[in-house]
């Protein structure tokens, strides 16, 4: 897996977003282009939600895996 996502060149502008550790509630800030971030409260991996661009980007597969690819490929077809 990338520290950073490879197709992040084809982003203008990297959005920033606020996720919730699922494990201890505390928010993480997260740039568009971040693939993980570890929680700064509990250092719980907080993966970035991946499902809108694993459709589009040629790096998808290497990105993520050839499982979770798959799996979220089959989920964004329903």
């Amino acid at each position: 897996m990338f520290e950073q996502c490879p197709g992040a060149s084809n982003i203008r502008t990297p959005t920033i977003e606020l996720k919730k550790c699922p494990q201890c509630g505390e928010e993480v800030e997260m740039f568009s282009t971040d693939m993980q971030m570890d929680c700064p409260k509990c250092g719980f991996t907080v993966y970035n939600n991946l499902e809108s661009c694993i459709q589009w980007c040629k790096y998808a597969k290497e990105c993520v895996g050839e499982e979770v690819y798959e799996r979220l490929m089959k989920r964004a077809s329903k």
